[in-house]
């Protein structure tokens, strides 16, 4: 990952910094924060999403000096004390994956010590809409090179592979209904089409309806016979239960559910029912007498059962990070409270190397 090398190594000397880290810990993570370790910061880690925990590499970072309280699908309440935790160790800044810290930190009337914030998920964004920010948080998901490259091509590819390395299905012959047309559902759509899928669109927003139809996909409200007619759902909406127990009534027997949204609820998986597993990360679940198939346990697909984005593409998001990171420990913390864009200044230059390495 040579982008993000490179940006490591320009970090400045961190002594003092205490970063609170919300993300997933997955292999991909390793290289940023033992450079941030090697500069001299305190790092806390723990998980945006239990389920995409690789315990070996908290075990090796923990190892190389930071503090941890994650593991894979740890309880709900373990993740909350988590986020305790991370809170009460004090930290300086913070580096989410849906705001979790900061909407902690907003329901209390006590201050804190954190002087500035990242944000890297739209959920988060979202969240952070609802508060009023003490302190400056950048958001990084927007960015052309994070909304346009990540979440506009990685998500989607990354997904597909997954489920047909898990399942030992292909997606031809079968009819797969995406279920929201932003940037994560667009390029879900694609590739589920370059894999051999008939592709529906579900999307409530007019406009995003619309530019589904100029895309040339059928499209439209999710209404029960779409969902009837789908083999395969999958949602990227961002939107908690958007499949929930009314849906489920009208899936066919044999439907595979699976979500690739941030978070786990976009599925409400209890109005499933009892569930078993056949396979790693395939459950049957039998509502209404008819058998319907869970993927990886309705939380994100392509890192709870695969390994999502390729080490190439995600050194161009984790270089993006890292630059931000070192923006927000220098001149972005003495930025206005609120909520930010990531300045082009700060992702520009990753934009440019990334460019001119494939060019």
């Amino acid at each position: 990952m040579p982008l993000t090398r490179a940006g490591c190594e320009a970090l400045p000397r961190l002594d003092g910094i205490r970063l609170a880290c919300s993300m997933h810990l997955d292999l991909k993570m390793v290289l940023a924060v033992e450079a941030l370790l090697e500069k001299g910061a305190e790092v806390f880690l723990t998980t945006c999403n239990p389920t995409t925990v690789r315990d070996e590499v908290v075990e090796w970072l923990r190892e190389r000096g930071a503090q941890a309280h994650a593991w894979k699908n740890m309880s709900p309440e373990s993740y909350a004390e988590a986020i305790e935790r991370a809170l009460a160790w004090g930290p300086t800044h913070l580096c989410e994956m849906g705001a979790e810290f900061s909407r902690a930190l907003h329901s209390r009337a006590n201050g804190s010590r954190v002087r500035g914030s990242l944000e890297a998920t739209g959920s988060g964004i979202a969240r952070l809409g609802a508060l009023s920010p003490r302190y400056p948080v950048f958001n990084w998901d927007d960015l052309p090179i994070k909304e346009g490259l990540h979440n506009r091509w990685l998500v989607g590819l990354s997904t597909w592979q997954a489920f047909c390395e898990r399942t030992r299905l292909t997606l031809h012959g079968k009819r797969v209904l995406v279920v929201g047309h932003g940037g994560v559902g667009q390029g879900v759509a694609d590739v589920a089409r370059a894999f051999g899928g008939t592709v529906e669109v579900a999307e409530r927003d007019a406009a995003r309806l619309l530019e589904a139809r100029y895309a040339g996909w059928e499209a439209g409200p999710l209404t029960p016979e779409r969902l009837a007619r789908a083999e395969v759902i999958v949602t990227a909406t961002g939107v908690t239960g958007v499949i929930g127990a009314e849906e489920v009534k009208h899936l066919r027997a044999g439907c595979f559910l699976l979500n690739v949204g941030h978070v786990a609820d976009e599925i409400d998986v209890a109005a499933l029912g009892l569930r078993r597993e056949l396979i790693p990360h395939v459950e049957e679940a039998r509502p209404h007498g008819r058998p319907l198939y869970l993927f990886a346990g309705g939380s994100m697909a392509n890192l709870t059962a695969g390994w999502g984005d390729s080490l190439n593409a995600f050194d161009i998001t984790l270089a993006t990070m890292v630059a931000g990171l070192g923006f927000l420990f220098t001149e972005g913390e003495r930025e206005t409270p609120g909520l930010h864009p990531l300045p082009r200044s700060v992702w520009g230059p990753v934009a440019a190397a990334a460019a001119a390495r494939r060019g």
